[in-house]
C-alpha cells in the first residue's frame, strides 16, 4: 500500500543504547557492548520504560491517506515531531489517492469513487490554470483520501505505546496497515529491532490479558467475562 523509509538517524541497536544510558545512572561498565545489551534487555523486561525514550526513530511515511496521517498526529508523547507534504506548493492536479478494499470489490462503488476523485483533480487544475486561483485555494477541494508524505520523528516508548492501541483489531484499518508496515521496516534495521518489534509491539489485550473495548473482536475474553 504505502512505503516506510527508515532514516539513517534512527538508532540502529536500541537495546544496547538503552543499556548504555541506564548504565551511566547505575554505575555500570558502559564500555562493554555485551553488558550494555543485557542491561537494556533487563530494563525492558523489568518495565523500566523511561530508557526507551532515548531510542530515536526517524522515518518517511509515503503513500498513506491524509486521513490516517491525521490520526497518526493524535498519538503524541515523548516529543514526536513531523513535516507533511504541502498543499500550498505541491501541484495536486493529478493526485494519488487511497481506495478502500471494500470499495474496490464493488464495481459501482469503485466507479463512483474514482470518478469523483478525477472530477476533483480536474477542477483543481481548472481553477489554477484557467481561472488563476492560487494553489492553496484550489487545494481546499482535496479529500482526506488523497495520499500524502510525512517526515516523522519520535522515540521507541511512543511507538510501543502506540502499538497497543493501533494493532488492536478494532483500530481503523489503514492505521493497522501503516503500523504493520512500520513494524516490518524496523525489523529489517537490526536483530535488536526485530526482537523489540516481535515482543513489545503488541495489541493492548496482550498486555492486559483481557479486552477493554466496548465492542470486542473476540480475540480474547472481556474483563467482565
Amino acid at each position: 500500500m504505502g512505503n516506510i523509509l527508515i532514516l539513517e538517524e534512527t538508532t540502529k541497536n536500541p537495546l544496547t543504547l538503552m543499556g548504555q544510558r541506564a548504565g551511566v545512572c547505575w554505575g555500570g561498565n558502559i564500555t562493554d557492548r555485551e553488558k550494555n545489551y543485557k542491561r537494556g534487555l533487563e530494563c525492558l523486561k523489568s518495565g523500566h520504560g523511561r530508557v526507551m525514550e532515548y531510542v530515536n526513530v526517524e522515518m518517511v511515511l509515503d503513500g498513506y491517506s491524509a486521513r490516517v496521517i491525521r490520526e497518526w498526529y493524535t498519538h503524541i508523547g515523548g516529543a514526536p515531531t513531523r513535516l507533511q507534504a504541502s498543499t500550498r506548493y505541491i501541484k495536486y492536479d493529478n493526485f494519488e489517492y487511497i481506495v478502500p478494499e471494500r470499495i474496490k470489490k464493488n464495481e459501482e462503488a469503485y466507479k463512483r469513487y474514482t470518478d469523483m476523485m478525477e472530477s476533483i483533480s480536474n477542477t483543481c487544475k481548472y481553477l489554477e490554470e484557467e481561472l488563476g486561483m492560487p494553489r492553496e485555494d484550489a487545494a481546499m477541494l482535496l479529500p482526506l483520501g488523497m495520499s500524502t508524505k510525512v517526515v516523522d520523528k519520535r522515540n521507541l516508548r511512543n511507538l510501543v505505546d502506540m502499538s497497543h492501541q493501533r494493532m488492536c483489531n478494532r483500530a481503523y484499518w489503514e492505521y493497522r496497515v501503516l503500523f504493520n508496515d512500520i513494524c516490518k521496516a524496523l525489523s529489517e534495521v537490526s536483530d535488536e529491532w526485530k526482537y523489540i518489534v516481535d515482543n513489545y509491539f503488541v495489541p493492548k489485550c496482550d498486555i492486559s490479558g483481557v479486552c477493554t473495548e466496548k465492542k470486542s473482536c473476540g480475540r480474547v475474553g472481556k474483563k467482565e467475562d
